[in-house]
Parts: structure tokens; C-alpha cells; sequence
């Protein structure tokens, strides 16, 4: 049952491209499928959480990044009564256009095309749905709901959000100009997004061998799971995996239990009746003060000893080269590139589309191919 301030599929805004309802699946249900079953969803499994693909068969990608995204997020709205179809969808799809190697590779295409409107993955994501994938007769894109779009489009700069409002209106970018906040559905994706990184990088860093579970004491966050397990599981003390994830397991639910519990207090609070009064509301998915503080100084523990280990520093600066070289050498060459892509009467955004959309290892072999040096051991 929904509650009142659910995003209701047959109170939808709608497809851009008006198009029949499904007999099966509500609108958001079939925005999840779509999503499931682009071109863009297969290729996040050989894209960069934090550690290369190549680089072992276990760390995250963005693919099992997302699906973790979507777990939890489903989770917390089942509790809240809110749409678990929307989040599944928002979830799915909200990494779909962050390029090869990660944040390493975003950073290098948008110094390539600052001079041309620069790239950020967010706006990259609503690219892909709303343009980038040919997949059907009628449009390009995916031709999503406007509350699956509307949770894609995470971040937007204001100069970002004016383009955006001037080619529709009304539309997904107008929140970043009224100051009004995105649905409930998509305020939880966002907050599932952070929970899921944090746990995942602190399981993939151990892992890695670049963090220690001596290092994860200074955490209070993660350290007040681990003695609890200690304390109930004694034997764990000489299992450092099994404790490790014990921790995380027991962190996790807490973040959700928290999520859930301060969320319903505010919505209680707040009272809206329509998914519309949510978003005139503050932000109601949220932490309590003492999670926020908490996961905020687990985030700077990570930032400090995991992205900039020098290990990590290294591999990013090789793949911001990576990034680098392909767009000089499609800039120079666009015969290179697929026809769709060559013949693009906006080049340089052509050339950002094209790498954006690659997988680690295809990026790896054009750089090779179009004779760049070989920067790892892929």
C-alpha cells in the first residue's frame, strides 16, 4: 500500500513521448526494464567503482554498485510506503552515464570540455535516457517517466538547469531554480547511494589490502559494530573476514533502522498529502543529526586513507591520461569513432558521449589502438 505522499504510477507526469500504458506493468515498472535492459545497464559491469576492473574479480562496479543502491533503497521504502518500483528504477539507473575508471574518468572529460559545457555524470545519466540509447522506433532515449528522470538528475548547476528548463519547461530541472526538492522516491535514492559507497569501499578497501581493520578503529561508525560483534561472537576475534563483514552487516541495518525512524518522524511532521506538497516540503529522507555526523566522518576517513592512498592516486592519474588521449585523438580523428558519433555536428560533445559510454577495458584497448602507451597491466 502507498501512502499518501508516494509517487503514484497513475498520477504520473508522464513520457515525453506520450505512449500507451502497459497491460502488466505500471509506468515505473517499465521504466525498470528499460533501464534493465539498455546498452548503457550491461556496460556498468566493466566500469569503476574504485578499483579497476581488472584489478580483481571481486571489488565493486558501478553495476553491482547500483544493485546494492537498489536493494537498499527498495528496503526503506517498503517501510515508508513509498514507491518501490520508482526507487528500483532511480537506483538502477542513476550511474548510467559516469564514464570508465570513475570519478578519475569524469574529472579528466570535464577539464577536456570545459571549454564546451563541461561533463558531469549526472547530466550525463539523463543524456543517456533521454537521447543516447536507440533502442525503439518512435524516440531516442528510453523515453522515461518524469519521476524516474527527475531522480536521475542528482546534482545541476545552476547554468546547467537553465539550459535544461529552456528545452522543457517545467521539467526535471526546475527544481534547481524554484529551490523545491525532488520526490520523496528520489530523496531516498540519493541517501541509499551514500549508505551503499561507504559500506562497499570499506569492505573493497580491506580487501584490497590498502586498509587494515587497525585503520577502521579510528571510525566510531564502523567500530561501535565491531566490538558489538566481538561481543556477541567472541570467535570472530581471529576471523578477520567474518568480522569485517559482521560489522558492515551490522552498520548497514543500523543506517537503514535510522533512515527510517527519522524519515518517519519528519514525514509525520511535515503531514503532506500528495507526493507535490513532499516536494515543497525541506528534505524529509534523511539521518538523524548523530548518523549524519557519523557517516560524514566515515567519509572523510575514507577520502583521507582510501581515494588518495597513493596506490589509488597512481592508478587515477594514469586513468585521467587515458581519458585525456582518447578525446585529443577522437577530437583530431573522428573517423575513429562510430559513424553516429563522427558525423555529430557538436564534435567535441560527440567525442564526450563516446568515451563516456566505454567500459574500462574498451577504453584501455582504443587508447592501445590508436597508439597510445600501454598505462596498465589490464
Amino acid at each position: 500500500m502507498l501512502a499518501p505522499y508516494a509517487c503514484d504510477p497513475a498520477r504520473s507526469r508522464g513520457r515525453r513521448v506520450p505512449e500507451p500504458d502497459a497491460p502488466t506493468r505500471s509506468v515505473f515498472q517499465r521504466d525498470r526494464d528499460r533501464i534493465v535492459h539498455s546498452t548503457a545497464f550491461r556496460r556498468l559491469v566493466y566500469k569503476t567503482q574504485v578499483f579497476l576492473n581488472h584489478e580483481g574479480d571481486l571489488f565493486r562496479t558501478r553495476l553491482t554498485h547500483s544493485l546494492e543502491v537498489a536493494q537498499l533503497g527498495r528496503s526503506i521504502a517498503r517501510s515508508l510506503g513509498l514507491n518501490e518500483d520508482l526507487v528500483e528504477a532511480i537506483a538502477l539507473a542513476h550511474d548510467l552515464g559516469h564514464t570508465p575508471f570513475g570519478h578519475a574518468g569524469q574529472d579528466a572529460l570535464h577539464d577536456c570540455m570545459r571549454a564546451h559545457g563541461g561533463f558531469e555524470h549526472n547530466l550525463q545519466s539523463l543524456r543517456v535516457v533521454d537521447q543516447l540509447e536507440l533502442r525503439y522506433p518512435q524516440f531516442d532515449g528510453l523515453n522515461l517517466c518524469f519521476e524516474t528522470r527527475e531522480g536521475i538528475l542528482k546534482h545541476c548547476a545552476r547554468r546547467d538547469a537553465l539550459r535544461l528548463e529552456a528545452l522543457e519547461p517545467g521539467g526535471v530541472a526546475r527544481r534547481f531554480l524554484d529551490g523545491t526538492q525532488p520526490s520523496l522516491e528520489a530523496q531516498l535514492c540519493n541517501l541509499a547511494d551514500e549508505i551503499a559507497y561507504n559500506a562497499h569501499d570499506i569492505d573493497d578497501g580491506v580487501r584490497s589490502g590498502l586498509l587494515t581493520l587497525e585503520q577502521l578503529d579510528e571510525v566510531p561508525l564502523f567500530a561501535r559494530y565491531r566490538d558489538a560483534a566481538l561481543a556477541e561472537h567472541p570467535s570472530l576475534a581471529g576471523q578477520g573476514r567474518r568480522l569485517l563483514f559482521e560489522a558492515i552487516r551490522r552498520m548497514l541495518s543500523d543506517q537503514v533502522y535510522d533512515v527510517i525512524g527519522t524519515t518517519g518522524a519528519a514525514l509525520q511532521a511535515a503531514a503532506p498529502a500528495t507526493a507535490d506538497e513532499a516536494r515543497q516540503a525541506r528534505p524529509l529522507v534523511a539521518f538523524s543529526p548523530a548518523m549524519r555526523a557519523a557517516s560524514t566522518e566515515l567519509k572523510r576517513f575514507l577520502t583521507r586513507a582510501l581515494y588518495r592512498h597513493p596506490q589509488v592516486m597512481d592508478t587515477t592519474d594514469r586513468a585521467r591520461r587515458v581519458v585525456r588521449e582518447l578525446f585529443d585523438a577522437y577530437l583530431a580523428a573522428p573517423q575513429e569513432m562510430p559513424a553516429d558519433f563522427a558525423e555529430a555536428p557538436d564534435r567535441h560533445r560527440a567525442v564526450a558521449d563516446y568515451i563516456a559510454g566505454m567500459t574500462d577495458r574498451f577504453a584501455l584497448r582504443e587508447h592501445t589502438r590508436l597508439g597510445g602507451q600501454p598505462l596498465f597491466n589490464a
